[in-house]
């Protein structure tokens, strides 16, 4: 813009200086106008004074004079001077010669001189006379406007005057005759009567209004039809109201706190000797509409929620009209119900928490299908995969996740021996797909897989469990000495049946013990292993054997997990319905606790529970989820970690501890000579 033009900032500052000017002329002139006026109204009210002045004179003058020497005429007042009115006659000082009153009010004193002497102004007389001579001139009477002015007249107050008379005077008091007793009797049933009358003609009004209320009473609350009623039953709205009050009420019911607990009565002294040695049960959850006639395939524990566990089902071949299989999200504040259900269209056979999204649960189907619920929608997955050959085809088994908050990936695998790396949020196909294949088999290269498992802080190297009875390592990138893939050369071998389960010792306490892992088989054993080290792979076929077996089981041992806190302690459950508690410090031989669950039914699946590992969850076939308390045996002592170190020593050097290095707590010990 050229300085030239303004802008119209300027502009507009030039319109607001001339308005303000056009609105200070406007109040110059609206005060000018209220001057005008004011100064009017103290005009009027000058000449109004000036006439009730005069008005007060003449009164005043009549009153001193009285009636024999003045006399008012007509509409100017003149009076008559009784002092000689002959010419040169001399006029006092102290008497006033006739006056006039003119039209301005005020009084004009004239002389009784002749007119020549008014006239010239002079005063004539003897000037050896005594008496003083007033020369007296004539007064200018100025032009007066006359106006109307209203007058009110304020009422006066009445004065009251007192003599003695008044104050002495004697006043009758009329009395009133003195009512006789049948009046008296008359007049009471009157009002009586009267009393009553109006009594029932409120009453009457009360009825009536009763009777109204009572009609409208019967209109709201009439007997709905059965079509409003199932209208009403059946609205999204009410549904998720009664929902969600009754699972607040169902909580605070089963809460076991005893509120009238009496703090002042003394407990038990002696404590109990079997109190922390004792598996004990804390409840177990069923539904009689989702569980009947299922089994539970997988459970897991919430990471974010202590108190909420999940369990997926499989099948209820009875019920045609029902979800093929379920995922079920328990709450031990709730025993009745489960908090979520969760649709699949497919029976789920495994089941996990995200450890880094609370509200996601990833399940595995037997279609092959990958599907992700939320604990915010509704009972359907709000993503799943795609049924392709880019993904799953066969029954999903097992799935882990792994990595960071800021970077992780759900690994999945199936029984055609492919495992998969999706990414939480896109399950569209996989970020990774894996072939694993083993060239020593003999109808089919490809591995079926049915448990995976990651050491603790490893996302690359992973072992699996095969249907075969086979436990190979594999490896999803290349990395030094090892390509991507199944290693066809180290092949841990000691089961005769499928591979149920399989865990690795979790990464806690001074020593390191996260390459042991568990397995547990179809043939009634659970061994113990020892993972290669990933930096020294074999480059010739190598069958590794376990370190130890154990056999004391009586049925197929489905599940096998090591206790997240106590470094020699683990679980088991089996086909016999029993949950074991081994502790490898206190023996090898025989479980520490072993516990019957479910009435001799099979317990397929086991999970402890991330917090403290002080309870553990276990899903049963009969589709009951139980969940076992076992007490201070999860507290481990601080010789642990080096009773651990000497015991699979003992294993592994059949007896011997000539190469076991347990000195320092820091320092991880060297079995059979291997780190």
């Amino acid at each position: 813009m050229s300085e030239g033009s303004p802008s119209a900032s300027d502009r507009r500052r030039k319109e607001l200086e001339a308005k303000r000017a056009k609105l200070a002329e406007l109040k110059a002139a609206r005060q000018a106008r209220e001057a005008e006026r004011r100064a009017e109204a103290q005009s009027r009210e000058s000449v109004s004074h000036r006439r009730e002045d005069a008005t007060e004179v003449l009164d005043l003058v009549d009153q001193l004079v009285g009636s024999g020497g003045l006399s008012r005429r007509g509409g100017g007042s003149t009076f008559d001077s009784p002092i000689s009115s002959t010419p040169g006659t001399p006029i006092p000082t102290g008497i006033a010669g006739p006056s006039s009153l003119s039209a301005s009010g005020r009084i004009s004193r004239q002389s009784d001189a002749p007119s020549d002497r008014v006239s010239t102004g002079t005063t004539t007389g003897p000037p050896n006379d005594n008496a003083m001579y007033r020369e007296i001139t004539p007064r200018i009477i100025p032009d007066l406007v006359d106006y109307e002015k209203e007058l009110f007249e304020l009422p006066q107050k009445e004065r009251v005057i007192y003599n003695k008379e008044v104050q002495t005077m004697e006043v009758e008091v009329e009395t009133a005759p003195v009512p006789s007793e049948d009046e008296i009797r008359q007049r009471v049933i009157r009002e009586r009567e009267i009393i009553d009358a109006e009594r029932a003609v409120r009453d009457k009004e009360m009825e009536e209004e009763s009777a109204r209320l009572d009609k409208l009473i019967e209109q709201e609350i009439r007997e709905m039809t059965e079509e409003e009623k199932a209208g009403i039953f059946s609205a999204p709205e009410f549904l998720d109201f009664v929902e969600h009050s009754t699972k607040i009420i169902q909580r605070a019911l089963n809460d076991n706190y005893d509120y009238v607990r009496d703090y002042t009565i003394g407990a038990e002294t002696g404590p109990d000797d079997s109190e922390g040695r004792r598996v004990k049960r804390v409840c177990a959850f069923f539904d009689e509409r989702y569980g009947r006639n299922r089994s539970i395939t997988d459970v897991d524990w919430s990471p974010k929620y202590p108190e909420l566990s999940c369990a997926s089902y499989n099948k209820n071949p009875a019920a045609l009209n029902e979800p093929d299989g379920i995922v079920a999200v328990w709450n031990l504040h709730l025993l009745e119900r489960p908090e979520f259900i969760f649709h699949s269209q497919s029976d789920v056979l495994s089941v996990t928490f995200s450890p880094f999204h609370s509200n996601l649960i990833f399940g595995g189907t037997y279609s092959g299908q990958i599907l992700l619920w939320d604990t915010r929608s509704k009972h359907l997955p709000v993503l799943k995969t795609p049924l392709s050959a880019a993904g799953h085809t066969h029954p999903v088994y097992a799935m882990e996740m792994v990595g960071t908050q800021n970077a992780h990936n759900l690994i999945t695998s199936s029984t055609d021996g492919t495992v998969c790396s999706w990414l939480v949020d896109m399950l569209a196909q996989p970020q990774e797909t894996l072939e694993l294949v083993h060239a020593g088999h003999n109808k089919t290269g490809e591995v079926a897989i049915t448990t995976l498992c990651f050491p603790d802080n490893e996302t690359s190297t992973f072992w699996v469990g095969t249907e075969e009875g086979n436990v190979y390592q594999a490896n999803r990138y290349d990395r030094a000495g090892a390509k991507a893939g199944l290693n066809q050369y180290d092949v841990h071998k000691g089961h005769s049946g499928p591979v149920m389960g399989l865990h690795f010792h979790p990464l806690l306490g001074p020593v390191d013990f996260s390459d042991l892992f568990l397995t547990c088989s179809v043939d009634w054993t659970v061994k113990l292993w020892r993972a290669k080290s990933l930096a020294k792979p074999s480059t010739q076929p190598n069958v590794v054997s376990p370190i130890y077996s154990f056999d004391e089981a009586d049925d197929y041992v489905y599940d096998v997990k090591w206790h997240p806190a106590h470094p020699a302690l683990f679980g088991t459950v089996d086909g016999s319905g029993k949950f074991d508690l081994w502790n490898l410090n206190s023996d090898t031989e025989v479980p520490t606790v072993s516990t019957t669950v479910g009435q001799g039914r099979a317990i397929n699946k086991l999970q402890w529970d991330r917090k403290d590992g002080r309870r553990a969850v276990l899903g049963g076939s009969d589709g009951k989820l139980y969940v076992y308390d076992i007490g201070d045996m999860a507290l481990p002592r601080e010789s642990e970690w080096t009773d651990l170190q000497r015991t699979i020593a003992g294993m592994v050097g059949g007896g011997t501890q000539s190469n076991v290095l347990v000195e320092g707590d820091g320092v991880r010990g060297t079995v059979n000579g291997r780190s």
